[in-house]
């Protein structure tokens, strides 16, 4: 695989042959639309499966029909959901982030205090932490797919921290004259240093701590 690509197998390649015809006993009876609803537990185990794929093999070594039998699932249900490796891989390492909420309560602090606390918790989570550094470590190999997720994973989730920030310059809560960015890479900073660091004890308050240094700031008063 070049350094800029990761390179689809030929499997990969041709996802369309692989959607398996429906047999009589797997056809939709008569009068129901076809396709069937998406299963919970089959998606967390492909997820779950590329995740321990990626930390064995990188993503070099990753391909759907490891994936699919890993998971215990036909390569046509990985397919159904993802329509090639990136996108799959892609999907997994975002599974690595809780999602955040879109909190707007009227109180920038609280509203901080959530997001905070939800990166957070990522942070100090054993798992995560192993699969994040692995990214991170392998991710210069890979612009490409490292270009990606952070549009689609990284990106969006910085946009959450940024409007409320701009709701509290809108209601007169911050100053107008912020960095926004500054501001927003010290709070995800703060969360996601919390399980290197034991400086700090985690506690319930930890979020709440991060707030409220940041919004009284370092000036004398």
């Amino acid at each position: 695989m070049s350094s800029a690509v990761i390179n689809l197998t030929a499997e990969d390649q041709e996802a369309g042959s692989h959607h398996e015809p429906a047999s009589a006993a797997t056809r939709p009876p008569a009068g129901r639309k076809p396709g069937r609803p998406r299963s919970e537990k089959a998606e967390q185990a492909i997820i779950e499966a590329t995740l321990a794929l990626f930390a064995e093999k990188g993503p070099d070594g990753l391909c759907v029909e490891a994936v699919a039998a890993r998971a215990g699932v036909g390569k046509a249900t990985v397919y159904r959901r993802w329509k090639n490796k990136e996108d799959l891989l892609l999907a997994a390492l975002g599974s690595l982030k809780s999602p955040l909420p879109d909190p707007d309560t009227g109180s920038v602090r609280a509203d901080l205090v959530a997001l905070v606390a939800v990166m957070a918790r990522d942070g100090v989570d054993p798992a995560r932490q192993r699969q994040y550094t692995l990214l991170l470590g392998e991710g210069a190999k890979y612009p490409k797919l490292m270009a990606r997720y952070a549009d689609t994973v990284v990106e969006p989730r910085r946009e959450v921290i940024r409007a409320v920030l701009r709701r509290g310059i809108e209601t007169g809560q911050l100053r107008p004259d912020l960095d926004i960015e500054i501001i927003l890479l010290t709070l995800t900073g703060a969360a996601m240093s919390r399980g290197r660091c034991e400086i700090v004890p985690h506690d319930g308050e930890f979020a709440e701590r991060v707030v409220d240094s940041l919004l009284l700031g370092l000036a004398p008063r």
